[in-house]
């Protein structure tokens, strides 16, 4: 497919590239995306619970534990194989879910970047026409300070002058006559917009709304005893909860908190396949990091937002189990909605040496 010059931009603007459209190669050579992108969520799930696990088993940093190993063997109310075995469940239907998103798309293509790059480029110059009327308004003329900088800064006058560049030009490819190219920090901001911001919003945007999705469904499955007693209870039963299981739910609950969440997160804010799967991933680091059992001072995951391993667990614990809804980000909605656990962590494994400490003084 090629696409030529849009009519509805005026001559004195660039004129847009053509494009041809080709499918997206395979992230793997060899291996259709459709295969490895539902597994590539999963992968991380096991690589970073068994990166903890390890850091359990044998004990590597035991002061920056929230529970004892002995909290983890007593207090719980599942066997490990229990958890695991609920959790391949939970990813089976992930990968379910991941295929028909997949099936319901267009495939993904490539070849129009340059082009959209240049339509983000055309805005940037479009909006600079607006310049001389923002300076009238604070009373300054635009057209005499552009005069004044022509010669010393030919491209900040053109910006005042309305995105005015008479000397940016290039030969046409028939050579009759030069036609007019943008300027290049027009270009530049055009990348970052396409390449850095755009996508950034997005994945913020799909945070919040899996972080709406999930607060709301959440606090549902506890103010309702039905859905509590039949469905999220059995997440509950970590009290002391560990990396892997992360994804222990009843496989109802799991469907419709996490993977129907996500999924709608994706759609909401029509991400590429490859952005989204790279939020799906950053969602399964951020629930596996929530449920570690560590107060790490050096993960940085822990530190990007005040919900983490810390804030999730109080959750878990019989004295929290009524606040701190908000998961997998963010802490707005307890915030908001005044849910917000505000006592300390009492039984927390410092908060026992603190008060062990005090009964021997």
């Amino acid at each position: 497919m090629t696409s030529t010059n849009s009519s509805s931009f005026t001559s004195a603007l660039p004129p847009l590239p053509p494009y041809s459209l080709a499918p997206v190669p395979d992230l793997i050579r060899g291996i259709s995306d459709a295969y490895v992108f539902p597994i590539l969520p999963i992968a991380v799930y096991w690589i970073l619970s068994m990166v903890f696990h390890v850091i359990d088993v044998y004990d590597i940093w035991p002061q920056y534990r929230l529970h004892t190993p002995e909290e983890i063997t007593k207090r719980n109310h599942v066997s490990r194989y229990e958890v695991a075995r609920d959790v391949v469940i939970q990813q089976i239907i992930q990968i379910g879910m991941s295929l028909f998103l997949d099936a319901t798309e267009e495939t993904q293509m490539t070849g129009k970047e340059d082009y959209d790059v240049a339509v983000w480029a055309t805005r940037i110059r479009l909006a600079q026409r607006a310049l001389p009327s923002v300076l009238g308004f604070l009373g300054l003329n635009a057209a005499a300070i552009s005069k004044n900088m022509a010669t010393s800064y030919p491209l900040l006058a053109g910006a005042l002058a309305g995105g005015h560049y008479p000397f940016l030009t290039a030969t046409s490819l028939n050579g009759s006559s030069p036609i007019p190219v943008f300027a290049t920090w027009e270009m530049r901001l055009a990348k970052a917009i396409y390449w850095v911001l755009v996508p950034g919003l997005q994945l913020f945007a799909a945070s919040v709304i899996l972080d709406t999705w999930q607060y709301f469904l959440h606090r549902l499955m506890h103010v309702n005893k039905w859905l509590y007693t039949t469905f999220h209870s059995r997440h509950h039963r970590l009290y002391v909860p560990y990396a892997y299981g992360a994804l222990y739910n009843h496989p109802v609950e799991g469907f419709l908190l996490d993977t129907l969440g996500a999924g709608l997160a994706y759609k909401a804010t029509g991400m590429t396949q490859r952005l989204g799967v790279l939020f799906f991933c950053l969602s399964t680091i951020k629930t596996v990091d929530d449920h570690c059992g560590y107060s790490l001072p050096w993960d940085p995951v822990q530190h990007l937002t005040s919900n983490n391993a810390a804030y999730h667990d109080i959750h878990h614990q019989t004295w929290g189990i009524k606040s701190n809804f908000s998961q997998p980000f963010f802490t707005f909605w307890d915030k908001v909605l005044d849910t917000r656990y505000k006592g300390g962590r009492a039984d927390s494994l410092e908060g026992k040496r603190r008060a062990a400490a005090g009964k021997t003084k």
